[in-house]
Order: structure tokens, then sequence, then C-alpha cells
């Protein structure tokens, strides 16, 4: 797939990222504890792989909540200086509303050129991935392979690609706690004898 469209205008990758969920994966299910600075993604990674591995531009939509009137002003800083758009969202009590954000943008992006790479493990969004796998574009789950959610299997045969954030992006500095599925056909007795 190349990189320009019919009326002349680069193609374009959108890195959607769901920075909760990632994080409470992170934290709750490898780490068990809140993520140290060290412990967490290098997003900065995460645009690079998407225009090697899609080779085209990237543009990263990184969505928080901001519900409680209140941002990681440094972290936003952060966000934009290594080319994100952070995206704030506030709701009522309750409300999702990081998800709702990026369920929308989804829906924006089906009438829109360009492939899709979404940060998450949230099985809230299948109908808009399943709406985006119309064969003309790329579209991908990114996020630890082994906390995604078995529901998007069923896309896999239609398309979606799904990258590990640690192995397949590299974007962490150190090496996570995790214990990974090993294919049989990969396994090797010695490493472990």
């Amino acid at each position: 797939m190349g990189t320009v469209t019919t009326a002349g205008a680069e193609r374009t990758t959108y890195v959607v990222v769901d920075g909760e969920n990632i994080d409470a994966t992170l934290g709750a299910s490898i780490l068990e504890g809140r993520p140290a600075p060290e412990q967490r993604p290098r997003w900065e990674r995460l645009l690079d792989f998407a225009r090697t591995t899609f080779q085209q531009p990237a543009k990263g939509l990184f969505f928080l909540n901001a519900s409680s009137g209140h941002l990681p002003m440094s972290f936003v800083q952060a966000l934009l200086a290594l080319g994100y758009q952070p995206i704030p969202l506030a709701g009522g009590p309750g409300e999702k509303v990081v998800d709702i954000g990026i369920q929308r943008t989804l829906d924006a992006l089906v009438e829109r050129e360009g492939d899709v790479l979404l940060g998450s493990h949230d099985v809230d969004f299948l109908p808009q991935i399943d709406r985006l796998l119309t064969g003309d574009r790329l579209v991908g789950l990114v996020g630890f392979k082994e906390f995604m959610n078995s529901q998007y299997a069923g896309l896999h045969e239609r398309g979606l690609k799904v990258f590990d954030l640690e192995e397949d992006v590299r974007a962490f500095k150190v090496v996570l706690p995790r214990v990974r599925i090993i294919p049989l056909a990969d396994f090797d007795p010695t490493r472990y004898l």
C-alpha cells in the first residue's frame, strides 16, 4: 500500500491511544502497582513504529480523562513535544469519556482515508474496529498481546494486526516482569533447564 492518495495528499496512519487503558493494564496486570516513570511506555516509539510499519506519516491522538478539572500539564507538554495531539475530555460522573471520545473518533475515521493503529485492550472499540476493516486500509491494535480482549481474535482473518507494546514496538527502557505465552513451535526447553 502506497503513501499517496488519489488527491495527491499523503496517506496518514492515525495512532489513537487509550492512555488510561494501557496504564491500568500495565499497573494492575503486569507491575501490580503504579508504574514508576522509567516503567512507562516511551510514546514517541509508538509513533516511530507506526511510521515505519505502515510506511507513511503518523498522527498521534492521545486521549485523557479531564473530568476532575485537572490535567497533568507536564505530561500534556511532553505529549505535544513528542508530536501527539492531547485530547482532554470531561464528562459527568461514571461517564467513560475516553472510551466515548475514541469511539467517536474511530467512527469518524470510517469515512476518511487512512490507516489506524489503536492503543488499547478494551473490547468497547470492537464495533468500530470491525467497521474500519474494509480491506482498503491497515488496521492494528497495540498493547500487551496477552491482555487483548479475546473478542478481537475473530477479526484477525479480516486483516486486523496485533502488535505488542514491549516486544514489537520496544516502547520500554526496562524489561517488564511478564509471563508470556509461548507458541509450541517456538518452545525451546533448554532455555528453562
